[in-house]
């Protein structure tokens, strides 16, 4: 790729990611390519569809999230790297307004430009949650599409107003649900 392609190319992205930082993934395209200087046909020429701009996007997060959960599994204990992960992917989701609603469509359409980051995403996490589950201190009736949906759920409430106070505290709650080492450890005695 040519350097000034390159250039408009990484200005795209970054435009992208503040523009859907601050108003979520339906932002509009005419919208990035003016905040990246660029021309509407330059932004489409490098990514033809708004899933192509996401994936390009988010596969760059996806991949920390997945090498995460890889070194965390290697370096802490398996309830730790559990919760560290869940906390990360949470804090993740919540970055980019609307992206759980497209990577929960996306794990199903293998058509989609963001399924394999997705799935790759899912797996990682199922590992941790497996990882616990063998160790005896994770609920076995769970799997990773179940902390994939608990992902989007935490991350939904983080983007109500009226629930964002509490995120915290519910994450805490779903975590020593997952947990049931913790649960009986934060149990009242």
């Amino acid at each position: 790729m040519r350097a000034d392609a390159r250039k408009n190319r990484d200005h795209v992205l970054a435009a992208a990611g503040t523009a859907i930082t601050e108003q979520g993934v339906d932002v509009s395209l005419r919208d990035i390519a003016r905040r990246a200087d660029v021309g509407l046909a330059t932004l489409l020429r490098h990514f033809p569809t708004r899933e192509a701009l996401l994936e390009a996007l988010l596969r760059t997060s996806f991949d920390e999230m997945t090498v995460r959960a890889g070194e965390l599994e290697t370096s802490s204990s398996p309830e730790a790297a559990l919760v560290s992960w869940l906390r990360d992917c949470v804090a993740w989701t919540t970055e980019y307004r609307g992206v759980t609603v497209l990577m929960a469509a996306a794990i199903e359409d293998t058509e989609s430009a963001l399924h394999a980051s997705c799935v790759t995403l899912r797996a990682a996490g199922a590992r941790l949650l497996a990882r616990a589950q063998t160790a005896g201190i994770a609920r076995t009736d769970i799997d990773g599409t179940d902390l994939f949906a608990l992902v989007a759920a935490l991350a939904w409430l983080s983007d109500q107003p009226s629930l964002a106070p509490r995120a915290d505290h519910l994450f805490d709650v779903v975590a020593s649900a997952i947990l049931t080492g913790a649960a009986s450890a934060d149990a009242p005695g």
